[in-house]
């Protein structure tokens, strides 16, 4: 019986003997900075590693992730559609891999596949390292899909005042709240579910946010979540917008720049991400080895 089709970018570990292999996989996939940050990583900490591209067929994810891990891969970055494949074909869930509900890294260990979940660290370590205060903080959070829920969390990990969950529909943003409300009791977080029209309400929606975080797609098609109503509700000159979306600046980020706040889009998240995978995989001795936001800014160069 032959193997699900899936297109083989460099990545099968046979192919690179007395070498630790990884691979990220999505589908699709050409366009991934992710092989040039950990060949950056691995220069940095002097590790011998191959890092290659995988694209799985739509529905082919677990066989092709099987495969690789059993010719000898050691690990794998995922990416869209497959963070919930991924989450489902690991043996072992890290806890904040089960409360994103999905993963983005997995890594073989003792015959078994781990999955960890490190967007959510991701994006807050480059929100602080931007000078972004978090604890707090007014956040607003817009989307209540696989992106949004991946970085609940570590968000309300740094203790903001209050974090509202805005979507088009309220019932996904519900569900995000009920899920998650337990953590914000105890980090002291007003956590709320707003719909997209609540934004545009001054009765609902009374004051700005400090930080508004797009979660949604919107972006990659030029398009913003918010109205112009909602962008005079939601926006002062001391807000920061950050879109998850990068390599552009976004209607999102340029509605916030018309009322004077800063912007940025999701790159160092990307690299600030990948770096805790980097770390999962190669040991956590080598944190102070590797420096993402050199990478970072060789990737903006």
């Amino acid at each position: 019986m032959n193997a699900p089709a899936s297109t083989d970018l460099h990545t099968d570990p046979k192919l690179f003997p007395g070498l630790d292999v990884y691979a990220v996989a999505g589908n699709p996939i050409s366009h991934s900075k992710s092989p040039a940050i950990h060949q950056r990583f691995a220069e940095q900490a002097k590790q011998q590693m191959h890092y290659g591209r995988l694209q799985p067929e739509v529905d082919a994810f677990v066989a092709a992730a099987k495969s690789f891990f059993s010719a000898g891969g050691k690990g794998m970055n995922v990416t869209v559609p497959f963070k919930l494949d991924a989450q489902e074909l690991a043996d072992v869930l890290t806890s904040r891999a089960q409360l994103a509900g999905a993963v983005n890294t997995l890594w073989a260990k003792e015959g078994k596949i781990y999955g960890d979940n490190t967007d959510g660290a991701g994006l807050v370590r480059d929100l602080l390292a931007q000078g972004i205060t978090l604890s707090s903080a007014r956040i607003l959070l817009i989307g209540a899909g696989g992106a949004a829920r991946g970085v609940l969390g570590p968000l309300l990990e740094q203790s903001p005042k209050c974090l509202v969950i805005a979507n088009r529909s309220s019932a996904k943003a519900d569900e995000l709240v009920k899920i998650f409300a337990n953590l914000a009791a105890q980090h002291e977080v007003a956590l709320e579910s707003r719909t997209l029209t609540d934004l545009e309400n001054p009765l609902i929606t009374q004051y700005p946010f400090d930080l508004v975080i797009n979660a949604t797609a919107a972006g990659l098609i030029d398009e913003s979540p918010l109205g112009s109503k909602a962008v005079s509700n939601v926006f002062v000159p001391s807000s920061f917008a950050y879109d998850m979306v990068y390599g552009k600046t976004t209607a999102l980020m340029q509605q916030a720049l018309q009322r004077g706040a800063r912007v940025s889009d999701g790159l160092g998240m990307l690299v600030e991400q990948a770096a805790d995978a980097f770390l999962l995989w190669r040991g956590a001795n080598l944190a102070t080895a590797i420096d993402p936001r050199s990478v970072l800014a060789k990737l903006r160069s």
